[in-house]
């Protein structure tokens, strides 16, 4: 039996005690007449989402209520998208952008009633979608709903709902192709030739902009099929057959060596003998080639600046005794310069582990092409440009980054909502770790003994045909069988199989303002000891701490990259770690994760060491919501083949560590002196 429905006095009460109405001489009389005809489940619905809105502002919730009311039988089903519109504007530009977003949406919603009810919206699909698209290649693309499917090689713009195949079926495998093409679109070079040329020779620039999205859908299409022939069969099945005046340029474009050129040469033809008006298919967005390339160019100048140093580093560390013989190693370029003769001789002339180390960052930064290496002047690594090197900390004027964070109540993102930084770590005193070090030297010696047994591990394979040693255990049962008439098993040895570590750990640091004290000295003590022990292991390593003043400056500090070496500058990192400010989580999950992902090793593990739960300065992250959204980011990562663990010293930890690693994830240590003499074993157990 349903629940019967509020009546107007119970709908004003609750909508006063979620509002604070009382507070701010407003009366909710009306909107509670309006909701009173509807029926509980829509009138809960908006109770829900009014107290939501609230918790962002009380003009916000104000608000929903008084539309919802009016709106919400209308809408049906289409509620919570309505709200989730409204809080996203308000996100972005206000309380009037949010009343604009909620009519636009619900003009829509009117429109989209007299279309087909197999339409699908791009919310119901985005995640599937984007985890699709990452498993195509590994890299990351961005998905987000617009007016039309396009991509600027780092976003996927897809329309916010698809009605043009016959069922939801067939709207959600178009979407698949979709966003397969667009991805494609950044896979196969689509955007590597400028086009201009061509485009500037017709007289409509829309219709060769049409197009050429056409030609290259055809070459894309057949690019797609030689790597994910499923994929391929699947689009073509709701392409069907391309018209027959196409038929010649559609077997040029299926050729193994086709390029973005040779689209633009059908395009060319084509112009030649007469332009009629692209064919019409649902599949093939638009294309917006300079947006693209201008997108395109500043990512590559930014990963360009990554390998420069990077490769610096190695050509610098190459101390070997033949290091002379590569003395003439054209070294990269300096900034600005974009051409080089011959980048494969570049790369060749570096020694061979330099060499190997570079094509691995060259992989791991995805689309760089070799020639977009470039000679940069000879000499050592020298200090990123930008740094302040007079030991004041510094921050750029603009974040370095833009993360979505989510929201449980609204079971949604919050798009490009925390501001992310890359500050300067503060060196501190170098003879504190010396210090540490002489304090700690019998723990130290100790350690290390114990991860260089661990690095010279074997795993004994018992029960094999043959082997460097005998199996007890099996030889006690084959002579057993032997005396009961049975027929002994032949695996009678031990064969022992060397462990190859491959394995990149990142430790991440809280620098709240509550580890000030014995907890910030237990930090500072556990990473001295850790560095000294895993130094014995060989596993690439990096240590950032986190803080943050509120959603719009959230702080990494890099006190140890994977590529710093642990040396006098990094020991003065490690003795600069100060308590900050507050512990929003789920960014700094996000952004070390990603740097996680870039090591090309078989095993990656995320380490936090901290003292509490998730926290920023406002009452919104506080409890569940900064949880729940560190929950997910940790979820996103083990999505990513990322293992995470937390090292605690907060005594209530046991209440929401479960809820965010996992039952067996997680240690909580009493007391912050025990910390060093903890962790390291607690590392041993978590890589051996």
């Amino acid at each position: 039996m349903s629940e019967r429905k509020l009546f107007a006095h119970e709908l004003e009460a609750r909508l006063d005690e979620l509002l604070l109405l009382s507070l701010r001489q407003r009366s909710a009389a009306e909107p509670a007449a309006l909701l009173e005809a509807l029926p509980r489940e829509l009138q809960e619905r908006v109770l829900h989402w009014a107290g939501v809105a609230a918790q962002t502002s009380d003009d916000l919730g104000w608000l929903i209520a008084s539309l919802a009311a009016t709106q919400a039988a209308g809408l049906g089903a289409q509620l919570d998208d309505w709200v989730r519109a409204g809080l996203d504007a308000y996100d972005r530009s206000g309380l009037a952008a949010t009343r604009k977003a909620l009519n636009e949406f619900t003009e829509a919603s009117k429109a989209s009633a007299l279309r087909s009810q197999d339409s699908v919206a791009f919310g119901a699909i985005e995640g599937r979608l984007s985890r699709f698209l990452h498993a195509l290649d590994g890299r990351a693309l961005r998905l987000v709903s617009g007016p039309k499917a396009w991509t600027d090689t780092e976003t996927l713009w897809l329309p916010e709902r698809l009605d043009a195949a016959a069922d939801a079926a067939g709207n959600r495998r178009l979407y698949k192709a979709m966003a397969a093409l667009l991805w494609a679109q950044t896979r196969f070079g689509s955007f590597n030739v400028d086009p201009e040329p061509e485009l500037e020779q017709w007289p409509d620039r829309e219709r060769a902009l049409a197009w050429f999205a056409v030609f290259e859908a055809m070459r894309l299409e057949a690019c797609i099929a030689v790597e994910l022939p499923g994929l391929a069969l699947e689009i073509a099945g709701l392409r069907g057959p391309w018209p027959a005046e196409l038929a010649a340029a559609a077997a040029k474009l299926a050729e193994p060596d086709a390029t973005v050129a040779d689209s633009l040469a059908c395009m060319a033809a084509l112009r030649e003998i007469g332009v009629s008006p692209a064919p019409t298919l649902p599949h093939i967005g638009a294309l917006d080639p300079v947006a693209a390339r201008r997108v395109r160019a500043a990512r590559i100048t930014r990963e360009l600046a990554i390998v420069r140093r990077a490769l610096n580093v190695i050509a610098a560390a190459d101390t070997k005794a033949g290091a002379a013989e590569n003395s003439d190693y054209p070294p990269l370029a300096a900034e600005g310069e974009m051409q080089v003769p011959d980048p494969q001789a570049d790369l060749l002339a570096l020694p061979p582990a330099a060499r190997e180390a570079a094509k691995s960052l060259m992989q791991d930064l995805g689309e760089i092409p070799p020639e977009a290496l470039h000679p940069a002047g000879p000499g050592a690594w020298q200090p990123v440009d930008g740094i302040n090197e007079s030991g004041a900390v510094s921050v750029t004027t603009q974040p370095d980054a833009f993360y979505d964070e989510w929201d449980y109540r609204r079971a949604s993102w919050r798009h490009d909502w925390c501001h992310l930084y890359e500050m300067e770590a503060r060196a501190g005193d170098p003879e504190w770790v010396d210090e540490v070090r002489t304090r700690h030297a019998h723990l130290i010696r100790s350690i290390r003994r114990r991860f260089e047994a661990l690095r010279g591990e074997d795993k004994p394979l018992k029960r094999q045909f043959d082997g460097e040693e005998i199996d007890l255990d099996a030889q006690v049962e084959a002579r057993a069988d032997r005396k009961s008439g049975s027929e002994p098993s032949p695996r009678l040895f031990i064969h022992r199989r060397r462990i190859e570590r491959s394995l990149a750990v990142m430790f991440m640091v809280d620098m709240s303002g509550s580890t000030k004290g014995w907890v910030n000295d237990a930090e500072r003590e556990s990473l001295v000891l850790l560095c000294e022990a895993i130094e014995a292991l060989g596993d690439s390593y990096a240590i950032y701490g986190f803080s943050g003043w509120t959603r719009t400056h959230c702080d990494i500090y890099p006190v140890k990259r994977f590529s710093d070496r642990y040396d006098t500058a990094t020991r003065s990192r490690i003795a600069g770690i100060e308590a900050k400010d507050y512990t929003r989580m789920g960014v700094a999950v996000r952004h070390l994760s990603g740097l996680l992902m870039r090591q090309n090793t078989r095993h990656k593990l995320l380490v936090t060491l901290s003292d509490g739960r998730p926290d920023d300065f406002s009452d919104e992250y506080r409890g569940r919501y900064g949880i729940e959204d560190t929950r997910h980011a940790l979820l996103e990562a083990r999505e990513k083949g990322i293992r995470s663990y937390c090292v605690t010293i907060d005594r209530h930890g046991a209440d929401y560590l479960p809820q965010l690693y996992g039952p067996a994830h997680y240690s909580v240590i009493d007391d912050a002196k025990k910390l060093p003499q903890k962790i390291a074993e607690i590392y041993r157990k978590l890589t051996g």
